[in-house]
């Protein structure tokens, strides 16, 4: 079995939601007698307890015959049980450390977090601490506890290890499982912007293509037609500066697939700039001239990973119902190589 809950840069990459929450469809057998559904789920999900089931029940994310039950809900023979749950990444022992955060909005519910590049989100193989996930256990240790029950963050997204940007997490298990569901159903809107090699033709676009691992590979993911292997991605784009041999895009989510904008922008011969992984660390676009060559290595300097930040972050709050809307400035290292580019850009059209 697939290991599916790693992190970056190590056998599988990280990244996809759906690693983060599981979706389970049962068909109630024609023989069951009435039986309350948290009983229910809890013979037929592993290692899930009454009271996960509950929370998740709360979060409306447990439905029959389309409709949301609570969990003293009977089920019946015939009745169809969907159920969407989250639960944590892997069983690893969390240990508190005091790392500075850049904490962009929190209440009793929820963290919003601008994360630097080159932190890793969640501890696992060969990162067990130093990740995103330690600094918020420290940060949480130091807050009150809300109605007796335990503050821990719950991931519902994950962005990769040299993508800076935002990260949204949950403080409770019922706020982790409603954020789930947004995840799910798609109700969460993301902006990120991206600096890639190439120019296009038009100022919009949509790139599609089932992601899934390589099968030369198992470090990075591949973009297959349509079909069995992989899963669905959607990743829409609009061009906001073009530099001539590099372009500067903003990209928005349907999916959040592993390593999804850094695949798909490989699968149409545009890399992200300076993506080791996919190409974008070679000159792909230019000229052969030496002095070109020297600035492209300076530009690599400048932001040694490739250059993608998550913007932005649109949601309804999952305890006030409010629409919220987060913006992150574009990190520092991405804002020095596009402006090294514009520059570059205004002094090719005066020669």
């Amino acid at each position: 079995m697939e290991e599916l809950h790693p992190t970056d840069g190590q056998p599988c990459p990280e990244n996809d939601e759906q690693d983060l929450y599981e979706h389970h469809r049962f068909v109630v057998d024609r023989g069951q007698g009435l039986l309350r559904i948290d009983k229910y789920l809890q013979s037929r999900v592993e290692n899930v307890s009454r009271n996960k089931i509950q929370n998740t029940a709360r979060a409306g994310n447990i439905l029959v015959n389309d409709i949301a039950v609570k969990s003293n809900y009977k089920v019946k023979p015939g009745d169809v049980v969907s159920v969407v749950m989250a639960h944590p990444p892997r069983e690893i022992e969390l240990l508190p450390e005091n790392i500075p955060l850049d904490v962009v909005y929190e209440d009793d519910h929820i963290i919003v977090v601008n994360k630097e590049a080159g932190m890793v989100v969640h501890p696992g193989y060969g990162n067990y601490t130093g990740t995103l996930v330690n600094a918020l256990v420290y940060h949480f240790g130091n807050l009150p506890r809300q109605n007796d029950e335990d503050i821990k963050p719950g991931l519902v997204h994950r962005i990769d290890k040299n993508t800076s940007g935002l990260l949204l997490v949950a403080k409770t298990e019922l706020t982790q499982s409603r954020l789930a569901k947004y995840f799910f159903d798609r109700e969460i809107d993301r902006l990120y912007h991206a600096l890639v090699w190439g120019d296009f033709q038009d100022d919009s676009g949509t790139i599609t293509g089932h992601i899934g691992r390589s099968l030369k590979n198992r470090k990075v993911m591949d973009v297959f037609p349509d079909g069995d292997y992989g899963k669905p991605a959607i990743t829409h784009y609009k061009v906001l500066e073009r530099f001539g041999y590099v372009t500067l895009i903003e990209c928005k989510l349907e999916t959040g697939r592993t390593h999804q904008i850094r695949a798909h922008f490989r699968h149409i011969g545009r890399p992200l700039f300076n993506d080791a992984t996919y190409g974008g660390d070679q000159i792909i676009k230019g000229t052969t001239f030496t002095k070109y060559k020297q600035f492209v290595k300076n530009c690599f300097e400048m932001i040694p990973r490739h250059a993608l930040h998550a913007k932005t972050l649109g949601f309804k709050h999952p305890h006030t119902g409010e629409q919220v809307f987060f913006d992150s400035p574009v990190a520092q290292d991405m804002q020095e190589v596009i402006k090294k580019w514009r520059g570059y850009a205004i002094h090719k059209k005066l020669d």
